[in-house]
């Protein structure tokens, strides 16, 4: 997979997916990144990429063009035309859903917004959604856009080294992960429950199952209204002490 970033922070990305596992899956083939200053595109001397509002109001925008040049450049360097993300507070909330969606393209182009935002006509144009990771605003889009990457990369394959990595995680399956010890069994008069070092297998992966929803119960109980309970899950959870129609 390819990811590309059109951003005032070439720099600040490049750092980022650099290091540990991605910098890794960068340096063994699984996964290319290309980070593209923006003022590259600009056209006068000063490699102004923002201008006042029509309008009025606080603040600069964004410019069209260089942005549209920035994108198309990329399409030409990739040989075709990748699914074009950009990094905004409107839009939809990313998921784990959308995250396993689009680690299946074969690239993906992300826009870092600044300012007060992008010309809505580029937008249009050529974006294909807007993604936001909260309803909150930062100074910049370049961190919503590591997020995205990263979140996308882990799962493209070769970039970890097993699939149990992440098909275990929270959310990947729609629930929370289940709690997780290491050594020593007893730490402080806290003792790792019994089953995990039992060697028994199967009642791990049922233990497993088990914490997994008892913890999306406790932590987000809003997950299991769109989760498919069996009467068994149902019978789990009252046991548990929380109520299930």
């Amino acid at each position: 997979m390819r990811i590309d970033f059109i951003t005032l922070f070439p720099e600040m990305c490049e750092a980022v997916m650099s290091e540990s596992v991605i910098g890794r899956a960068r340096k063994s083939g699984a996964l290319e990144v290309v980070c593209h200053q923006l003022r590259d595109y600009a056209f006068d001397k000063h490699k102004r990429v923002d201008d006042t509002t029509y309008g009025g109001g606080m603040g600069m925008l964004m410019k069209a063009e260089p942005i549209a040049l920035c994108f198309e450049d990329i399409c030409r360097q990739n040989g075709s035309r990748p699914h074009f993300v950009y990094m905004s507070p409107q839009g939809k909330t990313l998921t784990q859903q959308r995250i396993k969606e689009l680690s299946c393209l074969e690239s993906m182009c992300i826009l870092c917004g600044h300012y007060e935002g992008v010309d809505r006509r580029v937008l249009d144009k050529y974006v294909d959604e807007e993604i936001s990771i909260g309803d909150y605003v930062l100074t910049g889009g370049e961190m919503p856009a590591l997020v995205l990457a990263d979140a996308v990369a882990r799962l493209v394959p070769g970039v970890l080294s097993n699939n149990e990595c992440f098909t275990e995680e929270s959310h990947y399956n729609g629930l929370l992960e289940y709690p997780q010890y290491t050594k020593p069994i007893d730490w402080r008069g806290e003792q790792v429950p019994e089953v995990l070092y039992s060697g028994n297998h199967a009642n791990v992966d049922k233990w497993r199952y088990e914490q997994s929803l008892i913890t999306t119960a406790q932590k987000r109980p809003e997950m299991l209204r769109g989760y498919n309970l069996s009467e068994l899950d149902k019978m789990i959870l009252r046991n548990a002490g929380f109520d299930v129609e």
